[in-house]
């Protein structure tokens, strides 16, 4: 008899990183905390979070990193104080940063790898499926990306990531994938099995264009191939030898996500996070829209 599958209810969300591509802003303030127009970068990824039905947000921080712990607690002084000056929208929109879910914190005290980080959230997940996502990545479509990994591994029981074509000069940044069809699956074309992960390939070398872009769903047994895992280059352990492991025993399956991705790691990807959200921002948007169209280059 088959065991039946476990729901997802647990995210990870890795924010212990230095921030050193946008100093000198990320000195003295965490990189997640950077305002993507009018929310700090991070709460993008806690929004998708209850967007998807997870209960518990589990972040790994760092040295410097309070600021997104104040962020998510609640602030009743200053609700009373909005709600007292006439300004009950803002004081509803304090209370909404956490969506109810509740918050739980890991330190990682050296920046030893994305693998590491996910490794330090083993005993707050315990025996189950959990949720990661890459606080730096924002993922804009109709259906939100983790909810659409969480209903394909509750359809297979298997880990699965979201994957993105890129241009082969991007290929080297990122984790590709090697990927097979899945018309098992009954999904369409945009679902596939995963074969293989290379981490950072150059452009001839790499199995594809499908990158790996930030948001997993991963079964319990992935904590012990990270444990196994010895540290690569620079001494960081990668998750992506986890996820190669995965593929081969497990399964892993990957999701060419039907939406945006906005890279918000590099200044550039932030610019154009930045521009993309204010766009569809409901208040700002069309008067936004009008200034870009009016400036002279």
């Amino acid at each position: 008899m088959a065991k039946p599958i476990k729901r997802v209810k647990k995210a990870v969300l890795p924010a212990a990183g230095l921030g050193t591509r946008f100093l000198p802003a990320t000195k003295a303030q965490p990189k997640e905390m950077l305002p993507v127009v009018d929310k700090p970068l991070i709460q993008y990824s806690v929004e998708e979070c209850i967007a998807s039905g997870i209960e518990n947000v589990i972040i790994v921080t760092g040295r410097r990193k309070g600021a997104i712990e104040d962020h998510f607690d609640s602030a009743p002084e200053l609700e009373r104080f909005l709600e007292e000056h006439g300004k009950p929208r803002q004081a509803e929109a304090i209370r909404q940063i956490s969506g109810g879910i509740h918050f739980s914190y890991t330190r990682q005290s050296e920046a030893l790898g994305l693998g590491h980080a996910v490794l330090l959230a083993r005993e707050l997940v315990g025996d189950e499926p959990f949720a990661v996502l890459l606080g730096d990545v924002i993922h804009d479509g109709c259906v939100p990306a983790t909810k659409a990994l969480i209903d394909l591994h509750q359809k297979t029981g298997q880990g699965a990531i979201t994957v993105e074509e890129v241009p082969p000069e991007r290929v080297q940044l990122y984790g590709i994938v090697d990927v097979a069809p899945a018309p098992g699956l009954g999904l369409g074309e945009r679902y596939m099995r995963v074969r293989d992960v290379i981490e950072k390939p150059k452009p001839d070398q790499a199995p594809s264009r499908l990158a790996v872009t930030g948001r997993y769903v991963l079964p319990p047994e992935v904590f012990e191939y990270i444990a196994n895992t010895k540290p690569g280059q620079n001494g960081e352990i990668q998750l992506t030898d986890a996820l190669r492991l995965l593929a081969k025993n497990e399964g892993l399956c990957a999701y060419n996500y039907d939406g945006s991705t906005f890279d918000a790691g590099d200044k550039l990807g932030f610019l154009r996070a930045t521009v993309e959200m204010a766009l569809k921002n409901q208040d700002l948007g069309p008067s936004f829209r009008d200034y870009l169209k009016g400036l002279k280059l």
